[in-house]
């Protein structure tokens, strides 16, 4: 039987699997994958940011064709109106693979994008040394939902009137951009973390108490740390064991939110 608020030291397919033999659906993913940005160094043919077991040096089409699968078992998983909060980024050693990466899973799988958010992170070290591509400061949230859901999924904008002569409600402004931390400090284990900080604001738009998230990479334990805080049900999947290890010692210690409240 496959267990809530646990962390899988496995492949995501083989956690989805699992899900799907346990009848278990989850509403939001929220997760940040391999970037596929490193390129191969004379010095270290094996150079990665990412972690101890995954290599992050495929060429496109291999990283396109990864990405669908997984895409492709998000879809067996995922709850009727649910979506998918898929952080990724480019780098100037490989500006395309972004891009070339939505297009493929909008063209090839039962997904498409309905937003896309931007997060301005704190800081933007390294800075580019290029003589002419820009320092990013900026990554990017795709948010994707199934095509024949993309006026139903669930998103947290709240009713602040309705006109009378035809029904319609008028919604809150929830504006496709967030500033937060870049991570939660320095790591050994993984150089591309994110911060609790920016995963708390984006389940406060698209989840909510008693959801199930799923992080199918989840490093060092951030998404389900910010879920820990927000009373929200999490799964997870991670190949590196030692990470796991380290993101499991993170959520047995009490959380600020946890001491604020006299836990």
């Amino acid at each position: 039987m496959l267990e809530l608020n646990k962390i899988y030291n496995e492949d995501c397919v083989i956690t989805m699997q699992n899900m799907v033999v346990n009848n278990i659906k989850i509403d939001v993913v929220l997760t940040s994958p391999p970037y596929n940005i490193s390129r191969v160094s004379a010095t270290d043919k094996y150079n990665s940011r990412y972690s101890d077991s995954f290599k992050d040096l495929r060429n496109d089409e291999e990283y396109i064709e990864w990405s669908i699968n997984i895409f492709n078992n998000y879809n067996k998983v995922l709850k009727k109106d649910g979506c998918i909060l898929y952080n990724v980024s480019y780098s100037s050693e490989n500006t395309q693979m972004m891009w070339l990466l939505i297009a493929e899973v909008i063209k090839k799988t039962e997904f498409t994008t309905a937003d896309c958010i931007i997060w301005k992170k704190n800081c933007a070290i390294p800075n580019n040394r290029s003589k002419n591509k820009l320092t990013r400061i900026c990554e990017m949230v795709f948010v994707f939902c199934r095509k024949s859901e993309i006026d139903t999924f669930h998103c947290n904008k709240k009713v602040i009137s309705t006109i009378k002569k035809t029904g319609q409600n008028n919604y809150e402004n929830i504006f496709n951009f967030i500033e937060a931390k870049n991570n939660d400090g320095a790591n050994e284990l993984n150089k591309a973390t994110f911060s609790v900080e920016f995963c708390e604001k984006l389940l406060d738009i698209y989840a909510k108490k008693g959801s199930l998230v799923y992080d199918s990479f989840m490093g060092t334990g951030t998404t389900a740390s910010a879920c820990k805080r927000k009373d929200i049900i999490f799964i997870g999947s991670e190949l590196s064991e030692k990470q796991v290890e380290y993101a499991n010692k993170r959520l047995a210690q009490k959380t600020l939110f946890e001491v604020e409240k006299g836990e």
